[in-house]
């Protein structure tokens, strides 16, 4: 039997955690990894006891909702809440990180940024990304891997 390849199944995490998503414009999932350890995860909604997009729908203000913390920043919370470092850590993101993450990603000392599919990638962003030496692939992620390896168990 084959096994799936660290990238695929980090990715796969992101992916799981994206179904917890409060939000209903776009659904993400993140994962932190250090060593090949998962260290982290969050997904985009609101904070914790407040008011849901799913409950009330989406706050939007300049075509972004506010409501919303995004998936990366909830997993770098989350470290940081609990006292994980995230030096040279990596992040699996089911979409490209928006600017405000991609600041906190570099920021937190991420140095490896995998993510599925673009998602209105700021040319800022990566030129940041570029200047900070964060690398910065994009793992294509197929959700039939989830029926795939489910039926050969």
């Amino acid at each position: 039997m084959e096994r799936i390849s660290w990238n695929q199944y980090f990715m796969a995490q992101s992916h799981l955690l994206s179904y917890r998503s409060t939000c209903t414009r776009l659904t993400v999932g993140a994962t932190i990894v250090r060593d090949k350890r998962i260290i982290a995860g969050g997904y985009n909604g609101s904070i914790a006891g407040g008011v849901h997009c799913i409950d009330e729908g989406c706050y939007v203000i300049d075509n972004h909702c506010i409501r919303t913390i995004h998936a990366e920043m909830n997993a770098i919370l989350q470290c940081a809440k609990f006292g994980v470092p995230t030096e040279n850590a990596e992040i699996y993101v089911t979409h490209f990180p928006c600017l405000q993450c991609c600041k906190a990603i570099i920021q937190a000392g991420i140095k490896t940024v995998y993510y599925a599919e673009d998602y209105k990638n700021h040319p800022h962003a990566i030129e940041l990304f570029e200047q900070s030496g964060v690398v910065v692939e994009q793992v294509p992620f197929d959700k039939e891997i989830f029926q795939t390896f489910a039926v050969n168990q």
